[in-house]
């Protein structure tokens, strides 16, 4: 698995991820932590990697959209200290490599996750009588 790290996400992250024997990468070390977040999406999805981010803003993105890729693990942890929040990402990428191959947004939280495959579908609502 390749990895994007949008700027809120710990350089000590992508340290850890790379020491585990994926290929990380983070924005600021590419000098594009001024990047929009759809070309983000963008960049993730022609390099094949998988964005990791605390910027809520993804998910819209991505419900807005009709890809199926690339995922994106976005952390809405109220621990946010580096450690606390890598051993969440590779509790949730041990448990969910093969959706996130595929195309997925995976919410994680301090003890649980919520993962929606893509693209996302909007619930019809029916039609008026």
């Amino acid at each position: 698995m390749r990895f994007l790290a949008d700027v809120g996400v710990s350089p000590l992250t992508v340290q850890a991820l790379r020491q585990a024997g994926y290929d990380a990468i983070h924005l600021v070390e590419q000098r594009l932590e001024r990047l929009p977040d759809s070309a983000i999406l963008e960049k993730a999805r022609l390099e094949d990697r998988i964005v990791l981010t605390f910027d809520l803003d993804f998910g819209d993105l991505l419900a807005s959209g009709a890809n199926p890729l690339p995922s994106v693990i976005i952390f809405r942890v109220k621990r946010t200290v580096p450690s606390f929040v890598t051993s969440r990402l590779f509790a949730v990428i041990e448990e969910c490599a093969e959706t996130l191959q595929d195309g997925a947004l995976l919410t994680v939280e301090d003890g649980r996750y919520r993962l929606r495959r893509l693209p996302i579908q909007i619930p019809d609502k029916g039609t008026p009588d």
